[in-house]
């Protein structure tokens, strides 16, 4: 294979993941406890979190403990699915081939 063109490739693959990479990270992933009645955590695609919505009647010193849960699988979710949308999407440009950094 043509060194010039294997460069070209490398390049262009270098230009799509970062364009996939920042629409990654402005997207806000939201994961949800206890249905519309309880506890909803948003993050962006950096996990770094951008909104918690608790439910008035959980913040009670009696649900404590089951709001901490609630909070706990929330979080968890939005992270899974930007980990998920991750994977797929810069997977899906580099083939499964692990690039460091990514």
């Amino acid at each position: 294979m043509d060194m010039k063109r294997l460069m070209e490739q490398a390049q262009q693959m270098q230009r799509k993941l970062k364009k996939v990479e920042e629409e990654l990270n402005e997207t806000i992933y939201e994961g949800v406890s206890g249905g519309s009645q309880g506890v909803s955590v948003k993050i962006n695609g950096k996990n770094e979190f951008v909104e918690v919505n608790i439910n008035e009647e959980l913040l009670d010193k009696e649900n404590k403990e089951e709001l901490q849960d609630m909070i706990l699988l929330a979080a968890n979710s939005a992270v899974d699915q930007a980990r998920t949308e991750r994977e797929e999407k810069l997977g899906a440009i580099t083939q499964g081939v692990s690039i460091p950094g990514m």
